[in-house]
């Protein structure tokens, strides 16, 4: 049985870990205030923009580890040498991760205004739900090469894995009706974080991602456009 002092030592570990902001750590130490820079958002999309191609790649790893390791924080109790069910210790490798993803999204050490907590959500999946994960990160990559919009790509991935789990991939005995639940409500909070995005992607206003020199001219030209137009 698992003890509630230990299981909450446990979420309140994978939390803090969670709201490290790697991004806004990392701009920082290139000079920059990602929290004033591109979209103001603190993710490894705006590292990416603002500070550079291999700082962003290093930000969405490290804030993918923060998910895996809020799901390796379940493992705490198990210090204490308690007897935990396969299925308990399922649930709370999943609560974990789960708390890592909103110590990301509302982080206590920038009064809760994080990022999208995308990178997060698949170290999570990768920890409890690992094909889920590979195959929603697949259908974000082929989004995102296809659109170059971020927010359509996560949305889309988010659809995936929340219908993934419902299917016969995860319909055994090792994966209960609650499991299917949470992994479906993160996935709703994944696209309910992008409410904003998809409103300016009504509205004609949500940036494309610029690959090359002549995307970001038209970007830049766009946004000179939108501002001369307030």
């Amino acid at each position: 049985m698992i003890d509630f002092f230990s299981a909450l030592s446990g979420l309140i570990l994978a939390y803090l870990l969670g709201a490290i902001p790697f991004g806004l750590i990392i701009a920082r130490a290139h000079g920059v205030d990602l929290r004033h820079c591109g979209s103001g958002n603190i993710g490894a999309t705006n590292v990416f923009r603002c500070v550079g191609p291999r700082w962003g790649v290093l930000a969405f790893v490290l804030d993918m580890f923060k998910g895996m390791g809020g799901v390796w924080c379940a493992w705490i109790p198990t210090l204490w040498l308690e007897p935990v069910s396969l299925e308990r210790f399922l649930l709370l490798r999943i609560l974990c991760g789960a708390a890592a993803m909103l110590g990301h999204i509302f982080p206590i050490y920038l009064r809760f205004k994080g990022g999208k907590g995308v990178s997060t959500a698949l170290g999570l999946l990768l920890g409890v739900a690992p094909l889920a994960g590979v195959i929603g990160f697949g259908c974000w990559g082929v989004a995102f090469l296809i659109s170059r919009y971020v927010s359509v790509a996560s949305c889309l991935a988010a659809v995936v894995v929340g219908a993934i789990v419902w299917t016969p991939l995860y319909g055994d005995s090792e994966h209960p009706i609650w499991f299917r639940i949470l992994i479906g409500l993160l996935a709703v909070l994944a696209i309910w974080k992008h409410r904003q995005n998809m409103l300016r992607l009504y509205q004609g206003t949500e940036n494309r991602f610029a690959f090359t020199a002549a995307q970001r001219t038209v970007h830049t030209v766009k946004q000179n456009e939108l501002e001369g137009g307030r």
